[in-house]
């Protein structure tokens, strides 16, 4: 608590000196409104719930579900997942990438996944992809449509009867990811968190 309480004076200490216009200086306004709360005992300072502690959990009970046949077969190590969100069709909801990166989910070929809705329905199950996945902008049945590499090419999935193709390796190559492209569940370079289920 004191340590805290030592930061957020040094904060403020700092603040007050690079620039003399209280009424302009909205982060010292903020530091000496947490610090007094800090000292009059009103400040929650446990750590704040992360914003996607909800997507996770239904993510984790949705995967209960839909590998619950291969839940006895798969070691403590194999029990996790990365996910990654984006709003595939301008809903102002996101929809979940869920993608594995173990032996039992991956093999010679790519890895497996999910795309899921905003309420953890499938909208997709996919296999023999590397990741990332790269959204682009033109859009199919209001979807926007995806490029997954697969065997060290690119493919093009759209939208086809509100299901993109489950498999990546037999759609259209595309030669280049259009440079307005967005990655998503790149589990190697951005060191996404992974998670137990």
């Amino acid at each position: 608590m004191k340590n805290k309480i030592l930061i957020l004076v040094g904060i403020v200490a700092f603040y007050s000196c690079q620039n003399k216009d209280n009424s302009k200086n909205i982060v010292k306004t903020v530091v000496q409104d947490t610090l007094s709360k800090t000292l009059g005992g009103t400040a929650n300072l446990s750590e704040a719930t992360p914003r996607e502690d909800k997507a996770i959990e239904l993510i984790r009970k949705q995967l209960l579900v839909l590998i619950k046949n291969d839940i006895p077969a798969l070691t403590k190590e194999d029990r996790y997942f990365y996910y990654d969100a984006f709003d595939l069709n301008n809903d102002k909801k996101n929809e979940y990438f869920i993608g594995f990166s173990n032996s039992y989910f991956c093999g010679s070929g790519g890895c497996s996944g999910y795309i899921l809705n905003n309420d953890g329905s499938v909208i997709n199950r996919f296999t023999v992809t590397d990741f990332p996945i790269y959204v682009t902008t033109s859009s199919t049945e209001k979807f926007y449509d995806l490029m997954f590499e697969s065997g060290g090419k690119f493919h093009l999935l759209k939208m086809k009867n509100g299901k993109y193709p489950s498999n990546p390796s037999v759609q259209e190559i595309i030669s280049d990811i259009p440079k307005e492209s967005t990655k998503v569940l790149d589990i190697q370079g951005e060191k996404l968190e992974k998670y137990s289920f």
